[in-house]
């Protein structure tokens, strides 16, 4: 999921090399968190949440198909822990 999700967001921003993603387990799921440069976060985001609703998107499919449960957190560029935007990407496995 992080080598998407970077791959993704390297293609978007103007500063490629400001782009962090950690993967971590939590919460019976995984957590993608993505962090870029301040001048590349409307990128990320879009206009009225598209990019990142896509990006969200793209990772639920992923997810289902590992059978897996997946939530992208944006992080704010300075560092802080403050979450810019926080939603779930829950894929489904139907056996």
């Amino acid at each position: 999921m992080k080598d998407l999700v970077e791959y993704v967001v390297k293609a978007l921003v103007d500063h490629p090399e400001a782009v962090t993603v950690t993967e971590t387990d939590r919460n019976g799921g995984t957590v993608v968190e993505l962090k870029v440069h301040a001048d590349d976060i409307g990128k990320v985001i879009g206009k009225q949440g598209r990019n990142s609703a896509a990006l969200r998107a793209l990772l639920a499919v992923a997810a289902g198909k590992q059978g897996r449960r997946v939530m992208l957190d944006i992080l704010e560029p300075d560092g802080s822990r403050r979450v810019v935007e926080h939603e779930q990407a829950e894929g489904t496995s139907e056996t």
